[in-house]
């Protein structure tokens, strides 16, 4: 009797241990407050998200049936007959699709897509393998592959996309879990990792994925399960990475594709030894939001350096205006230092969200607003450019200059309802539908203000739980007001983001710089008394690390009211972006403008701005979904308009421009 008693006590004993180090489980310093949590009620992203749920997402579906995509999986678990249609990746536009849908059913209950992805998650799971392997085209007919599949599993792990997809997999599996407490979806992605687990490690098979991607699912799948294996696999494939095992996966030497380069997959040095954005931009944005994940969840201080180093290697000299990144064709790649052309800027949007992936990463990681500042930026220009204000219509690259006729590789003059390689569709419908979880952030004692939205947000901190409310017209108008409802009066700090623009700082570095530094100043006020952000004056010591740290004891209904001064800026960038010599850009607030040729008169490319044209701003409520305008009010000089450079091409084809000339003559 004793014996049991010991031995019930010494699994007790054990049950607590690992509760305990469960809670003690390494991660991210700051949280994100859950999207679940932030309620958005403002009349610029509240109807982004329900178009997105309306529209972008039944749309994607709808295309992913009339393509194949959808029956490829049917086909591979013998649930029709056929052969594969598509590209070998196609399995992933699917899954990222799912991710968006499980992420919607999160902040709306609808049983009609419940039904319709448990139908779809019975469709992939007979199409995995009995030992947990999950490609469709391999299962469809493994002697008539897609191009770039392999001869056999894992034989061209650098095009093949095999680990890829399942990657988006594990996460659109996560998200289901988490929407609904379903494990039907968990359980096909479990199966997934335990087999590829059993196949790759330090002591099995080598290689890493052409196509960064699993290494976060991965991280997703750890998070949920505690199974430590899965974070250890993420680590290994980053670790896989540098010339000689590139090498060894593609001895073919006489093969020049693409994928036979190492710098287009990262595999040109070791991953902590890199410091330069180079190759395939949105494999290496998913790869260093993949080692911030590892990094936060192991404390690997080599990876957070490593990522640090190319954050800075990006801001100071490979970033558009617009927050684009990738500014080469070929490769969907990052150009050299100062490679900036407008034209053919590639800014493809999925490199978009995957900067906005890295530098939330970076933020939990450090806590700078400087990385938000650049979410900002990449958020209202250069992502959601590449959606049309209808939710049906897509860019894949994101030029900053056009006449009318563009096209090269995917670009267009125009959005397409989808693409071939429909990557970037599927990435709106789940980026939009989780876009609630960038607002605010928190510790047990710091209450981050990170992107400033009408609406509402809940989260616990310590054993308070905390409501914050904004009401604001931004990014239109620089007015906030952000209400406090702490539980509990409770002693704590809000940390409100004061943004790189409206201190005179475009981005974090010198790569752009604002022709005329403003003097207006910042307000801010605690329950109507105006606190001080200015030290002897001096516009940029105002606080440290972008936020205006408010540490106080908070009660019910504490109000900070903030104004930003919000005007009409010209932007210049540095000297060795070459394209750019002599020539500005417009930004409002977080926002860069753009002329586009059917407010002008149909020609954009040979207009320039005078140093001395004033231009007023006109808020057009009909117009585009309702936009802040810019106008030139010069009588002596032809009238020039601008209009927001995400809300471009919705009218027709025709020239736009986001850089013009400068022209000092008239100054």
């Amino acid at each position: 009797m004793r014996g049991i008693i010991y031995f019930i006590l010494v699994l007790m004993i054990s049950a607590i241990f690992l509760v305990c180090v469960k809670e003690a489980q390494k991660d991210y310093p700051i949280k994100p407050v859950n999207f679940t949590d932030t309620e958005i009620k403002d009349t610029f992203w509240l109807p982004r998200m329900e178009t997105n749920r309306r529209v972008t997402i039944p749309f994607a579906f709808k295309k992913s049936e009339e393509t194949g995509r959808i029956d490829n999986f049917a086909k591979a678990g013998g649930l029709m007959p056929g052969e594969f249609e598509g590209r070998r990746y196609n399995d992933s536009d699917v899954f990222k699709v799912m991710e968006g849908a499980a992420y919607s059913l999160s902040l709306h209950r609808d049983p009609e897509l419940e039904k319709y992805m448990d139908d779809l998650i019975a469709k992939v799971a007979a199409a995995q393998e009995d030992d947990g392997y999950l490609f469709t085209t391999r299962t469809i007919d493994p002697e008539n592959v897609a191009p770039g599949s392999g001869k056999e599993r894992w034989s061209n792990l650098g095009s093949s996309h095999e680990l890829y997809n399942v990657g988006h997999m594990y996460e659109a599996a996560v998200a289901y879990y988490q929407a609904t407490g379903k494990q039907n979806f968990l359980d096909v992605a479990i199966k997934s990792a335990d087999f590829i687990d059993s196949v790759f490690g330090p002591d099995k098979r080598h290689g890493f994925p052409g196509h960064q991607e699993i290494e976060i699912g991965l991280a997703k799948l750890y998070r949920v399960t505690g199974d430590e294996k899965y974070l250890r696999l993420a680590k290994f494939f980053l670790d896989e990475r540098g010339p000689e095992k590139h090498k060894a996966m593609f001895p073919d030497t006489s093969d020049f594709s693409i994928y036979n380069k190492d710098w287009y997959l990262q595999a040109h040095k070791p991953v902590i030894e890199q410091d330069e954005a180079i190759g395939h931009a949105v494999r290496a944005t998913y790869m260093y939001s993949g080692m911030a994940d590892v990094a936060a969840l192991t404390g690997d201080l080599n990876y957070i350096n490593a990522i640090d180093r190319i954050w800075d290697n990006v801001v100071s000299k490979k970033l558009y205006v617009t927050g684009g990144i990738g500014s080469r064709h070929e490769g969907e790649a990052f150009g050299d230092a100062y490679e900036l052309p407008n034209a053919t800027s590639y800014n493809e949007s999925c490199a978009a969200i995957g900067n906005i992936f890295w530098n939330h990463r970076l933020f939990l990681l450090h806590g700078d607003a400087k990385y938000i500042d650049v979410l900002e930026r990449t958020l209202y220009n250069g992502l959601i450019s590449g959606i049309s204000l209808s939710g049906d219509l897509f860019f894949y690259p994101n030029p900053l200059e056009s006449d009318g006729e563009y096209k090269f590789n995917q670009g267009e003059a125009t959005r397409k309802p989808w693409f071939d390689c429909a990557c970037c569709p599927g990435n709106f419908a789940r980026f939009l539908s989780s876009f609630p979880g960038y607002v605010y952030a928190h510790t047990d004692d710091i209450l981050y203000v990170n992107l400033f939205v009408e609406g509402e947000g809940s989260v616990m901190m310590g054993d308070n739980t905390i409501n914050v409310s904004q009401t604001t017209r931004y990014p239109w108008d620089g007015n906030v007001k952000i209400t406090i409802n702490p539980e509990k009066t409770a002693d704590f700090t809000v940390c409100v983001r004061i943004p790189g623009w409206a201190r005179n700082e475009p981005v974090p570095s010198d790569l752009y710089a604002f022709l005329n530094p403003t003097d207006e100043k910042i307000s801010l006020k605690i329950n109507s008394e105006t606190i001080s952000l200015y030290i002897e004056s001096d516009f940029a010591k105002y606080t440290e690390g972008g936020f205006s740290s408010i540490q106080r004891r908070w009660e019910k209904g504490d109000i900070i009211e903030l104004n930003f001064p919000m005007p009409v800026r010209r932007v210049v960038a540095h000297e060795n972006v070459k394209e750019n010599i002599g020539k500005v850009a417009l930004q409002r607030g977080p926002l860069v403008y753009c002329f586009e040729g059917v407010d002008n008169n149909e020609q954009v490319l040979n207009l320039s701005i005078p140093d001395n044209m004033i231009f007023e701003v006109e808020f057009r409520p009909e117009l585009l979904g309702g936009i802040s305008v810019l106008k030139s009010a010069n009588a002596e000089a032809p009238q020039l308009v601008a209009i927001p450079y995400y809300a471009w091409s919705h009218r027709g084809v025709g020239e736009m421009a986001v850089w013009l000339p400068r022209n000092k003559a008239n100054k």
